[in-house]
């Protein structure tokens, strides 16, 4: 029986490692995946899923108005999917997790999503927050903080590195613009 999977952390806790880890253990055994990432983060170039430690895989894009059980399906249909894994997950609409939801119940068909589970000000993106409520699994993916704490926020970092407190929610970037902290660091930053 399929499931819907929500694996979650901050940066830099090998959530794109982990996607393609599990694509290639399907594909080692002669199974059909359908890697997918939001064409908002094009940091590795459109159409590709990458990780910090050099590994990476070509993915079908989705924007926000895409359709993901008619994308899926015409997938499934060319060639028999085995899973289905969704990088960049919080960029997810609540329609398209709901979408997602159908292909694991009717079409039968597993969806292991990746994502940040909270933004740069300590909000749920909204992808999230519907994976949070209708997955069937959520596996938390674990990074430290420069204390050696667990993290489980971000900080969005301007060009001297400091902490920011406002701005858009969607802002993309990597090590050179966030950085993963535990919560009593992202309180001093953010909240105090």
């Amino acid at each position: 029986m399929a499931q819907l999977y929500f694996y979650y952390s901050t940066m830099n806790a090998g959530k794109s490692t982990s996607l393609l880890q599990s694509s290639y253990n399907y594909r080692e055994r002669g199974m059909n995946t359908l890697v997918m990432t939001a064409s908002i983060d094009d940091r590795y170039g459109i159409g590709k899923v990458s990780s910090r430690i050099g590994i990476e895989s070509d993915a079908q894009v989705f924007s926000a108005t895409d359709n993901l059980i008619d994308m899926i399906a015409t997938s499934h249909e060319a060639d028999k999917l085995h899973c289905v894994l969704v990088d960049e997950c919080q960029f997810l609409s609540k329609e398209q997790v709901k979408q997602l939801t159908y292909v694991v119940d009717v079409l039968n068909i597993p969806v292991l999503c990746y994502g940040l589970r909270n933004d740069f000000q300590g909000e749920l993106f909204s992808g999230s927050q519907y994976l949070l409520a209708w997955a069937d699994k959520l596996v938390e993916l674990k990074t430290i903080c420069h204390c050696g704490r667990k993290a489980n926020m971000v900080v969005r970092l301007d060009g001297e590195g400091n902490a920011l407190r406002e701005g858009e929610q969607v802002e993309i970037g990597g090590n050179e613009s966030y950085e993963s902290v535990c919560r009593k660091h992202f309180r001093e930053l953010i909240w105090d």
